[in-house]
């Protein structure tokens, strides 16, 4: 997500440096999403480091360990979900006229979502009710 940003889909006008899709509604969407998939990528991964990195004190298994986990893994699917937005506005952008492969894309683009949830489910609903609904 990072090289994506330097990297805009269409390139840059080669005399003033702009965007050439700067106007487009998708390219905004594209940069928005793409924002908002680095930042919480990165700090999923900082959160996991976190969770490494810590010097397992008893009281860290109360409280501190499981909320990083728990803002770890929303952080994780707020990322992959804006990534799938990002990928899918500039699939959108490049084959405008071309609706059914931009809509089988946009299929495709929700498996790692469908995959995800159920997957890390269980984990987020135990972690949820022992640290912010146990007092």
């Amino acid at each position: 997500m990072f090289a994506a940003a330097f990297t805009v889909p269409g390139g840059n006008n080669q005399v003033s440096g702009v965007p050439l899709f700067l106007h487009d509604y998708t390219f905004n969407i594209f940069i928005v999403a793409d924002a908002i998939s680095l930042f919480t990528s990165s700090t999923s991964v900082f959160l996991f480091i976190g969770i490494l990195t810590a010097h397992y004190a008893e009281k860290d298994f109360l409280n501190s360990l499981p909320l990083k986990l728990l803002f770890g893994l929303i952080a994780l699917f707020f990322s992959v979900v804006s990534m799938m937005v990002a990928l899918c506005s500039s699939i959108a952008m490049f084959l405008k006229g071309h609706q059914e492969i931009v809509i089988k894309t946009m299929s495709f683009a929700i498996i790692p979502v469908i995959v995800l949830v159920p997957s890390q489910l269980k984990l987020f609903i135990e972690i949820f009710k022992s640290t912010v609904l146990s007092s």
